[in-house]
């Protein structure tokens, strides 16, 4: 069995490290559906495994530039409290009612990602407090972007840091969409940040399920090792990886992460 988790850590991480998602939107279906837990033990679980994927991933993601850690660190603000909120409502609620919650979300992020095109509102070289530099395509252009909807992004990162710890998904399925979409943040540096955010998201939710019992520590320990070596390799993809088709990709993935769900709350799985 411990075998098992580690290769399921290390596969999600690698999902999860790519596209900002941090691994739960896979740890979360196979916790429930293969190893037969809850879906609030299972979301205490996945935000361990969250944990240690962001850890791995931000540091290289940060070393090489890729990560917006001003706008990490101040959408963290909001999305933080929201987690330890969801944390403690999670104890609360049945199982299928956060299985149920999650698959929405997963849908509405995917929705958006398919019908809104992406649109960077490119600096003209005025600069200010919200233009930031990145770099774009194989040949490595360093471009500039302006950051919009600032007030209301950290408002609706409240919501994020809620249902990632209720679901357990960490809350990049939401934050990835809404600065790419909403705040016009590029989408290769909204899955880099979004992979900086979710480590402390994931850390409070983490807490609150500790101190309430609900934390399988075995469980947690085996996904926690796979998930750090999996982020790693990660990282190494995303280097490669042409920003073109990752929301086509992205969107694919939570469409069937969705269904999946669907049928477990539906109990058909």
């Amino acid at each position: 069995m411990i075998l098992a988790l580690v290769a399921i850590g290390i596969g999600a991480s690698v999902i999860g490290t790519i596209f900002g998602l941090g691994g739960g939107i896979i740890f979360i279906p196979v916790l429930t559906v293969l190893f037969g837990l809850t879906a609030s033990e299972a979301a205490a679980v996945s935000l361990v495994g969250i944990i240690a994927t962001s850890t791995g991933a931000a540091s290289v993601y940060i070393k090489n530039g890729s990560s917006n850690v001003r706008l990490g660190l101040l959408l963290e603000i909001t999305t933080s409290v929201g987690a330890m909120v969801g944390a403690v409502l999670a104890v609360y609620l049945a199982s299928r009612v956060l299985l149920c919650v999650f698959a929405c979300v997963l849908l509405y992020s995917a929705a958006n990602m398919i019908f809104r095109r992406e649109r960077v509102i490119e600096d003209s070289g005025e600069g200010g407090d919200m233009s930031f530099p990145y770099t774009d395509g194989k040949d490595r252009v360093v471009k500039r972007y302006n950051i919009i909807n600032v007030k209301s992004g950290l408002a609706i990162c409240t919501g994020a840091g809620v249902l990632s710890s209720m679901t357990g998904v960490g809350g990049g399925a939401i934050k990835v969409p809404l600065m790419n979409i909403h705040m016009h943040v590029p989408i290769k540096v909204a899955s880099a940040t979004s992979s900086y955010m979710i480590g402390i998201t994931a850390f409070s939710g983490a807490i609150i399920y500790f101190i309430n019992g609900s934390l399988l520590l075995d469980y947690a320990a085996a996904i926690a090792v796979g998930a750090l070596v999996g982020s790693m390799i990660g990282t190494r993809i995303t280097r490669v990886l042409d920003a073109g088709p990752m929301r086509k990709y992205f969107s694919i993935l939570l469409l069937a992460i969705a269904v999946i769900i669907i049928l477990e709350a539906g109990g058909m799985l």
